[in-house]
């Protein structure tokens, strides 16, 4: 029998037997990277495989480092009251010995300037060491994987049980985890609001029912804040909604050190057994296992090369050192390097001293400027500032005695933790006369603003038509000390005569 093709020729028919020899069988070739895909699928949860080793116990050390500073330091007390109390409603900062006002916020702004060159200081020599360490995204993200594991078990009993039916068990077990996610995400949302009012009065406040309703809503909305970003959305905020993933390539160059994947040393990837030769097999030293892919928290392969997404954790390190051990091949196929190193530039025994380029030094140099500048300004500081405000509404009058009076507004800002006894007095005119202070001297309390009227008044010989300078000076002591060289303030000021 025959058929006809597309042109109508007649062609002969084969049977099936003649048409399985007449095409022959295509070999199919094991793409590694198939398998790597489908670890993570597109629109899934992460469940990240526990990595243990060196860098995973720093990252612990981190983690724990980090949460002592947030949790506990706010319940230290130093000089009777709150160590550290960013105190916005009386616009007044602690910070252990340092107390700041609202005239200080040059020094807050400081020190942010302070952790913004000191990123991108470090961005430049070491990558995303603080996305992968110190992060508060990464930190959380990495305590609700620990209750993850603490309750559901490692990644493959957490996969079974996303898979299993809804019963008493799972359940039970998803109840228990929540229940620790919630008292952790509440608890950190009450420390959030305890560095902004004293946290040993709110904390009993908040179980009484007394406590205020703007720190409640601050505890409420971090707790949440943090239950959303570490739970919910975890890996995402890395991925989609981070800004600092996006413009760390700026500071990034040859000479950076991230954490890279040996290609020359680890291609072609492929599966065997710790028996095989690998140089026999024609094998690099990847087994192609996706350690390094399950391990990661955002889901990536790193043998793909540097992406935007890696974090810098280093897990991918701990499992692939991991398994180099169980092969007995060498720890390193994914490891810190720089992409100069990569490529040969220069050996790995030179990375150290590649870290000292123009950009490392001119990110320092800016730093170390803002850090001389913060204690410098910090150190010579005046505990006790002045400021002398003329009254415009009345620019010159003449009282009782028939001199010339003009009328100011002396505002004093004690940023000391005692109360200061400031005595005030002014010169200008051989006759010049202080008038409106309190007898004995002014008395300022702690961290506190007082605004007090006087008057000025001299002879009107003194004073002819137009503005005069005049001077004013206080005097008090140090913290409130009663022996010692006063501290004495010159403040000037203009004295309108007729």
């Amino acid at each position: 029998m025959t058929t006809e093709n597309q042109a109508g020729n007649p062609e002969p028919e084969h049977s099936p037997s003649e048409k399985t020899k007449a095409a022959p069988k295509v070999k199919k070739t094991f793409d590694p990277r198939a398998s790597v895909i489908q670890i993570h699928p597109e629109g899934e949860r992460i469940h990240p495989k526990k990595a243990e080793g060196r860098f995973a116990k720093l990252r612990i050390a981190a983690v724990l480092a980090t949460q002592f500073v947030f949790y506990v330091i706010p319940w230290f007390n130093w000089s009777g009251r709150q160590a550290v109390l960013f105190n916005i409603p009386d616009r007044h900062f602690f910070i252990f010995g340092l107390s700041l006002g609202m005239g200080d916020l040059i020094y807050l702004a400081l020190l942010l300037m302070i952790c913004a060159f000191g990123l991108f200081w470090w961005t430049t020599i070491a990558g995303r060491l603080w996305c992968g360490y110190s992060c508060p995204q990464t930190v959380y993200t990495e305590i609700m994987l620990w209750i993850d594991n603490l309750v559901e078990g490692d990644r493959n009993k957490r996969l079974k049980l996303e898979k299993s039916p809804w019963n008493f068990t799972k359940i039970r077990i998803k109840a228990t985890k929540y229940l620790l996610i919630f008292l952790v995400c509440a608890w950190t949302g009450i420390t959030f609001a305890g560095w902004f009012v004293p946290i040993r009065q709110f904390v009993p406040d908040l179980f009484t029912g007394a406590a205020g309703g703007g720190a409640m809503f601050a505890a409420a909305f971090y707790g949440f804040m943090t239950f959303f970003f570490a739970h919910i959305m975890r890996e995402k905020v890395c991925l989609h909604m981070c800004p600092y993933a996006r413009f760390q390539s700026a500071m990034f160059d040859k000479d950076t050190l991230i954490i890279s994947y040996d290609t020359e040393r680890g291609e072609p990837r492929g599966a065997r057994k710790k028996t095989v030769n690998k140089e026999e097999a024609g094998l690099g030293d990847c087994i192609n296992c996706a350690m390094c892919v399950q391990v990661c928290p955002v889901g990536i392969d790193i043998r793909n090369g540097l992406q935007y997404q890696c974090i810098g954790c280093a897990a991918c390190i701990d499992a692939c050192d991991e398994i180099m051990d169980k092969m007995g091949y060498p720890r390193g196929l994914i490891r810190y390097t720089t992409e100069g190193a990569l490529e040969h530039e220069y050996s790995e025994k030179d990375i150290k001293k590649r870290l000292r380029r123009p950009r490392v030094a001119g990110y320092g140099a800016v730093l170390a400027l803002v850090i001389i500048a913060f204690l410098v300004g910090l150190s010579t500081r005046k505990m006790v500032e002045v400021d002398i405000l003329k009254d415009r509404g009345v620019m010159v009058r003449e009282n009782a005695k028939g001199w010339l009076e003009n009328a100011y507004s002396l505002r004093i800002i004690n940023n000391s933790e005692k109360e200061q006894l400031i005595t005030a007095s002014v010169k200008g005119f051989d006759e010049i006369a202080l008038t409106g202070l309190p007898e004995g001297g002014i008395k300022v309390a702690p961290r506190e603003t007082v605004t007090l009227p006087v008057q000025v008044s001299t002879i009107p010989e003194y004073a002819d038509k137009g503005s005069h300078p005049i001077e004013f000076i206080f005097q008090y002591r140090e913290s409130g000390a009663s022996d010692g060289k006063p501290v004495v303030l010159e403040e000037d000021a203009t004295f309108i005569g007729e």
